[in-house]
């Protein structure tokens, strides 16, 4: 009994692990986004894309575009929402993009405007929770109001969405959401960094916890999790140039060829992120703190 039951736990760990080979390989073959521009993969499907207004959000939304989805996006700029969609729109005249204003730490604006979204569009396909903030600062030297705004609009804000699309999931009966959380959240990082990391390690936690509910009620509604590392955009545009970083574009179009493979979590760019990730778990603390 005892042997037929090892047997049966190995199998299912090897088939595991073969499935996540193959979802690896898919993510580090990078696929050419041509050829699903090309198919419209997005027809008359539709993205609610939070804190769209710019970076990777913005970066998102223009390739998403591309592959001929409906968009639903959402920031506090509006003037800059508007812009992005002129854009979006001149050149893929065929798809609807839709803007709404929207602070995800006016909690029950989140929940107003995704119904919102969902009555403009009949139903919603996806949701990527991406509105967050980098701000941070050394615990305990004062800064107590700067590191509490993160923590709440990085995770806190961050539920309010999560449950809010999840709410519309569960009635449709399908959907995707996913999480855009960070390559610091993989362990405690130090300086500016702490809060940070912890909050998007809490977003993490989160998504992994809807996801096995979604297995256990066996609800056709997936769950991804992705974890970006160094991405250069406006936001952080005056920081010093970091090791491995990429322009937003190369970063948008990773993370939109990770979301649309299926995967349930990934470090993007997969090369060399998904390596670090592994050794980041398993490093000592004080090699950790190099990334940092």
């Amino acid at each position: 009994m005892k042997n037929s039951l090892l047997g049966t736990l190995q199998k299912g760990l090897m088939d595991t692990v073969q499935t996540k080979l193959a979802e690896t390989k898919t993510l580090l073959q990078n696929p050419d986004m041509s050829g699903l521009i090309k198919d419209k993969i997005g027809k008359d499907k539709t993205i609610i894309i939070t804190g769209a207004s710019s970076g990777i959000g913005a970066g998102m939304a223009r390739i998403f575009g591309k592959l001929g989805y409906n968009l639903a996006i959402c920031a506090r700029r509006i003037e800059r929402l508007e812009t992005l969609k002129a854009e979006i729109l001149a050149e893929n005249p065929e798809i609807r993009v839709e803007l709404k204003a929207l602070d995800v730490s006016d909690y029950d604006a989140v929940f107003e405007t995704f119904k919102e979204f969902q009555q403009l569009f009949d139903s919603i396909d996806r949701v990527i929770v991406n509105a967050g903030v980098g701000e941070g600062r050394r615990v305990g030297t004062g800064w107590f109001h700067i590191n509490r705004r993160t923590a709440e609009i990085n995770f806190i804000s961050a539920l309010a969405q999560c449950e809010a699309a999840m709410e519309i999931f569960r009635a449709q009966k399908f959907g995707h959401l996913v999480a855009i959380s960070s390559m610091s959240a993989m362990r405690g990082m130090p300086k500016h960094l702490t809060v940070y990391a912890a909050s998007k390690a809490g977003l993490a936690h989160l998504a992994e916890g809807i996801r096995a509910e979604m297995i256990a009620d066996k609800l056709p509604i997936k769950v991804t999790t992705i974890y970006p590392g160094y991405i250069r955009t406006e936001i952080n545009e005056g920081a010093p140039k970091l090791a491995f970083e990429v322009d937003e574009v190369t970063g948008s179009n990773a993370l939109v060829a990770a979301i649309e493979s299926g995967v349930e979590q990934a470090c993007v760019p997969a090369l060399p992120w998904m390596v670090i990730g592994k050794a980041m778990k398993h490093l000592p603390l004080h090699l950790v703190n190099k990334l940092g």
